[in-house]
């Protein structure tokens, strides 16, 4: 017959005593950490949750209902700059991931040389300034700048372009401005996911007689399919979080031809007369965006299984 004091001794320690030093010092770890997250993150998106349901110039807000998101459907500029975002959103966000997967198999290519300095060089654009960046590229896309020098004197062109003052222009230099700064970024998780790949799944394939080309579909895709999904994830969020581009090299302009929805917020915030209530609405706009896409995402590129 088993004792009740034997059948204590079985009971795990941190059961007898949830209070114990291990879980004492465990939680003094992480409720730091939880309340600064609770105070800066959470506490903000509830407040501006509450505050999307109220209206009123500056602080003298009041409760209006759903009146906010009902307006955002009447709102001109506000669907000038949703459509703005969701072009360079099917722009350059593909252009860019593809650019990004086609750079990283190439500097993951064993004979070639030199290949720390040309990671490095294809890296550095995402740690510079925004705003430095913005600056040259406004500077470096203007009508008598080095582009259109360049593209003259190589005779493409007769004339030159108008990049920052016409809308099709404009929208097509924030792109390259965008795709310029944040390819390395994205290519440096490819790559890294690329030596992770066993170099005798290539060697098998190549003695089945498999193509470079039939390789990289059939092997490195479907290998990288879970990095390809995170970094379009991403991207579509950087994306429609666009603002400081924008807002350096065009300022939203010519008109609201390049105005993106952050931009918006901004511009309702602090440029006109400041309408808080509003802003918050269309920052939540962001949210529902980014949930819609994100699920779209999951369920074309997602593991079917899951």
């Amino acid at each position: 017959m088993v004792s009740a004091k034997t059948k204590n001794s079985s009971v795990p320690y941190s059961k007898k005593n949830p209070f114990n030093k291990t879980t004492i010092i465990g939680w003094s770890f992480i409720t730091l950490a939880s309340v600064l997250i609770c105070l800066f993150y959470f506490y903000p998106m509830a407040q501006a949750l509450i505050m999307s349901f109220q209206s009123g110039t500056g602080t003298n807000l009041t409760f209006t209902g759903l009146d906010n998101y009902a307006r955002l459907f009447k709102d001109p500029t506000f669907i000038t700059a949703v459509k703005n975002t969701v072009i360079y959103l099917i722009i350059q966000v593909p252009v860019m991931i593809l650019l990004a997967l086609f750079l990283s198999v190439l500097l993951n290519d064993k004979r070639l040389k030199f290949k720390g300095f040309f990671r490095t060089a294809i890296f550095l654009p995402c740690v510079t300034s925004l705003v430095a960046y913005s600056v040259i590229f406004k500077y470096l896309f203007s009508v008598d700048g080095i582009v259109n020098m360049m593209l003259m004197k190589l005779s493409f062109i007769a004339e030159p372009i108008q990049w920052l003052t016409d809308p099709f222009w404009a929208k097509m230099t924030i792109v390259i401005a965008i795709t310029w700064r944040w390819t390395g970024y994205n290519m440096i998780f490819y790559l890294s996911s690329l030596q992770n790949i066993d170099h005798s799944i290539y060697e098998a394939a190549k003695i089945d007689g498999a193509t470079p080309i039939q390789q990289f579909f059939k092997i490195t895709i479907p290998m990288l399919k879970p990095i390809i999904l995170f970094t379009s994830i991403t991207s579509t969020i950087g994306t429609l979080q666009l603002f400081d581009e924008v807002m350096n090299i065009t300022k939203g302009g010519p008109g609201n031809s390049t105005m993106t929805i952050s931009q918006y917020i901004y511009n309702l915030s602090f440029k006109y007369t400041p309408d808080f209530g509003y802003a918050a609405t269309v920052s939540y706009a962001i949210v529902i965006m980014i949930v819609i896409f994100s699920i779209i995402q999951f369920k074309v590129a997602g593991d079917r299984n899951d």
